[in-house]
């Protein structure tokens, strides 16, 4: 049987969603703030998977950024959501205002 030589270590595979959740979390905190929560939610669940697997499966740290990068992307989501209801509101009050006769 044949041993590795000392001191060298395998890497043991990534998990398979590991990359999708870092690429949901850039998409979403980039471009589509849509995605952020999917990375979010999908993040959290590969991390446990990670987790659970004891060390039979990697690819934490791009999970992780993942994940973070979802939580952030969604905060931006909720932030510019209600921008834009405050907004509408805004209007809605101004073209009210404008309308009414005193």
């Amino acid at each position: 049987m044949s041993y590795p030589p000392p001191g060298y270590y395998q890497r043991p595979p990534e998990h398979p969603q590991a990359t999708t959740v870092l690429i949901l979390g850039a998409l979403g905190v980039a471009f589509c703030g849509f995605c952020a929560p999917f990375a979010w939610i999908k993040g959290r669940s590969v991390l446990a998977e990670i987790d659970a697997s004891g060390g039979q499966l990697g690819g934490r740290s791009q999970a992780s950024a993942g994940h973070v990068m979802g939580i952030v992307g969604t905060v931006l989501l909720g932030i510019m959501l209600l921008t834009m209801v405050g907004a509408v509101a805004l209007m809605i009050i101004g073209a009210n205002a404008e309308s009414s006769s005193y």
